[in-house]
């Protein structure tokens, strides 16, 4: 059996073992018959020696499919339904839906919408789409591995930041990965140039990020093309004048987040790459890996780098300032 596949299979066995928690990772999350959740041990998939996991954050109010497959957060409970907040923070009440109280990995498909993140020019190709495709690959290997998984974004419609944010939290997740193909690389590299990027605070994090960086670079090397980078690729952080530069690392706090920029959509060869489905499949599928690895083991996580210092980004779709945001529709 490879590596991989022992993960997997672990993983499978903790989550079946789960009792009354089923596929949705409860123990895992601390919290059958307690409001206040406590570490739980597991295997080590790799030493036989028990993984203490950090405690998972109590959830709020959960989220809500609504019947037209948006996910939103849970504000409060109304009268025969639920008070939400809508892609666009808008607060408004709904009575149809599915109510999911927790969920142990918050997958997050970057941009959307009128925000379609950076683009190929060679090919068209949106980094929205790409997104979403990955993040779709990725919570179906975590889910065959037994781990509950919600998408803070199931269509190309738009959706700010602080609702996904929202999601992770209202859910109690312990895992929130934000998924993204990168752009304007410093130049040429001998290898994948995959980012991940980790809370500054958070060793637990740091750990997520260096495993989910290992399992992305290692699945791209296979490819033979002419790769782009910048110059402290690898796992880092990006400090803000607020502590985490990037929002999906700042605001989901106190749960354990990465950011992932997996590849270079505005390199042509990367972008070539990126179209194909069975690439977008083993990028996703990467990412659960990295993810198991992290819930399941004591690894550690490699390469780990020094960021050299960023400018703010320029205003506009993928920048500082957010476009102009119209619900989609929510029944």
């Amino acid at each position: 059996m490879t590596r991989s596949a022992l993960v997997l299979a672990v993983a499978a066995l903790l989550a079946t073992a789960c009792s009354s928690g089923g596929p949705d990772g409860a123990a895992l999350n601390g919290r059958p018959g307690s409001t206040v959740p406590g570490p739980t041990t597991t295997v080590d998939a790799q030493a036989g020696s028990p993984v203490v996991l950090t405690p998972a954050p109590p959830p709020g109010e959960g989220a809500l499919v609504t019947p037209t497959g948006v996910v939103v957060p849970v504000a409060s409970k109304a009268e025969g339904g639920w008070n939400v907040t809508t892609p666009c923070q808008r607060t408004v009440t709904l009575t149809g839906g599915t109510h999911v109280p927790t969920a142990t990995v918050v997958l997050d498909p970057g941009h959307g919408g009128a925000d379609p993140g950076a683009v190929s020019t060679a090919l068209g190709l949106k980094e929205s789409t790409v997104n979403l495709a990955v993040s779709q690959h990725t919570k179906a290997a975590l889910e065959a591995a037994g781990f509950s998984v919600l998408l803070t974004r199931t269509g190309d419609y738009n959706l700010n930041l602080a609702p996904r944010a929202d999601i992770a939290k209202a859910v109690g997740a312990r895992v929130f990965a934000s998924i993204h193909h990168n752009a304007e690389p410093d130049g040429p590299w001998p290898r994948p140039g995959a980012e991940t990027y980790y809370q500054i605070a958070s060793a637990d994090s740091k750990r997520l990020s260096g495993l989910v960086y290992e399992e992305v670079l290692k699945t791209m090397s296979q490819y033979n093309i002419e790769w782009v980078a910048d110059t402290d690729a690898g796992a880092k952080y990006r400090p803000g004048s607020r502590g985490d530069y990037y929002a999906m690392l700042r605001q989901p706090a106190p749960v354990v987040s990465t950011l992932v920029e997996l590849a270079f959509i505005s390199n042509p060869a990367e972008a070539a790459l990126l179209a194909r489905p069975e690439v977008q499949k083993a990028e996703g599928e990467a990412v659960a890996r990295g993810i198991v690895r992290y819930l399941t083991t004591r690894d550690p996580g490699s390469g780990f780098t020094e960021p050299y210092p960023r400018p703010t980004p320029p205003a506009g779709p993928g920048g500082g300032t957010p476009p102009p945001c119209p619900d989609p529709p929510l029944t």
